[in-house]
């Protein structure tokens, strides 16, 4: 199959478009970061990445803390507006719509209406380039009620979350499998068997 070699660029996609609020009371932002993902298990991080002149900026490198809130369909729209328009014109929450709820571990507001908010606090600042990451530690997690089983499982998939591709917003689509179906052994459920290709000859 032909392919083109480009030039460098981040071009790793999907991505998940999340909220961000960070800040304290009335003064809390919030902003559309795509440049977040896992870093370690235990403990458990995260990272967000973010440009040196957005508004937000100072309040996470002064205050050490924000959430990671995880955008499901109805949310697609104000997540967004968040992401083309400043916290310095005005307060973003009511602007969007959305309710400021209280944290348990941090300062910064979580917003009520996402369905999975993430409390992080900020171990390290790495000045990258165009863009400065946020290490943090999650120092806990809000889950909707809603999206738990009568046995307590998670069922994030009822979150309805979105993804990004290359400027564009995605919901997510077909369940092709979970963790280690290709090698579960007989009387296991399974999804789709993989079968590896025949060498090239």
């Amino acid at each position: 199959m032909a392919k083109q070699c480009w030039k460098p660029g981040a071009l790793l996609a999907p991505v998940p478009a999340v909220l961000v609020s960070c800040g304290e009371g009335e003064r809390s932002n919030l902003l559309t970061v795509a440049w977040t993902g896992t870093v370690c298990t235990k403990p458990a991080m995260t990272y967000i990445s973010v440009r040196p002149e957005r508004h937000s900026y100072p309040l996470i490198r002064e205050r050490g803390e924000f959430a990671i809130n995880l955008v499901s369909r109805p949310l697609v729209g104000a997540c967004d507006w968040c992401g083309v328009r400043s916290g310095r014109d005005g307060d973003k929450f009511a602007a969007a719509g959305l309710t400021r709820a209280p944290a348990s571990e941090i300062a910064a507001p979580l917003v009520a209406e996402s369905p999975v908010n993430l409390e992080c606090r900020v171990t390290q600042v790495l000045e990258l380039g165009s863009h400065h990451m946020f290490l943090a530690e999650i120092v806990a997690v809000d889950v909707e009620e809603s999206l738990l089983d009568e046995s307590g499982k998670l069922c994030l998939d009822r979150a309805e979350l979105i993804h990004y591709t290359h400027g564009e917003y995605f919901a997510q689509g077909e369940k092709l499998g979970s963790f280690g179906y290709t090698v579960r052994g007989p009387g296991r459920k399974k999804t789709r068997r993989f079968v590896p290709p025949p060498p090239k000859k």
